[in-house]
């Protein structure tokens, strides 16, 4: 089985900030799964399907970010889910808007939620998708990722987000290198993405 977890977020004021594509993305999956998210538990809010075989868990943390791991920790309890079975859905300021990065381990960088996961499953060995959300040179980090993007940036996002439910795919498949080299070269209005 796999835990799919998109971070973000609860509640309308945060809906549709760049903090929750985790979330946007997570949608994305869910309709394509045809899993309905609408289970209250764990301190989130889940839904489970079976895709290529494999019992699949989404979940979306109500938390707040930075105790994001609480809900992922008491869910793979429940579930005996290894965390290697873990994927995590995140949104990613390093990154130019649309891209992705999927890893198959590594550290949280600057990111809370992925801090709060990594601490409370004692591991960073499990594959993660990093959404981008754009930089933030131009001013205050906080003030970038609780915004909501621009019309054009959306739909930039939109796209990033249908690809994000296509490498979920790939990996629940057991292709995550396959998701990688297809992904993580992703060509952004005509340029090729940041490697």
């Amino acid at each position: 089985m796999y835990v799919v977890a998109g971070l973000g977020n609860p509640g309308l004021l945060y809906k549709r900030t760049r903090h929750n594509a985790g979330f946007q993305a997570l949608d994305r999956i869910a309709d394509e799964l045809h899993i309905r998210v609408t289970k209250r538990g764990f301190s989130g809010v889940y839904g489970e399907g079976v895709y290529n075989g494999e019992r699949v868990v989404l979940v979306k943390p109500t938390t707040y970010m930075n105790l994001s791991g609480d809900c992922i920790q008491a869910l793979l309890h429940f579930y005996k889910c290894p965390v290697e079975r873990l994927i995590v859905l995140y949104d990613d300021v390093e990154l130019p808007v649309g891209t992705l990065r999927i890893r198959d381990k590594g550290s949280a960088g600057t990111h809370n939620g992925m801090r709060s996961i990594i601490a409370c499953v004692n591991s960073e060995d499990f594959p993660r998708i990093r959404i981008g959300v754009g930089d933030r040179r131009s001013g205050d980090l906080k003030d970038h990722v609780l915004g909501r993007p621009g019309k054009d940036e959306q739909v930039v996002l939109e796209g990033a987000f249908d690809d994000a439910a296509a490498a979920v795919r790939l990996i629940l498949e057991g292709k995550l290198q396959q998701a990688q080299a297809q992904f993580n070269k992703r060509h952004i209005g005509g340029t090729k993405a940041e490697q």
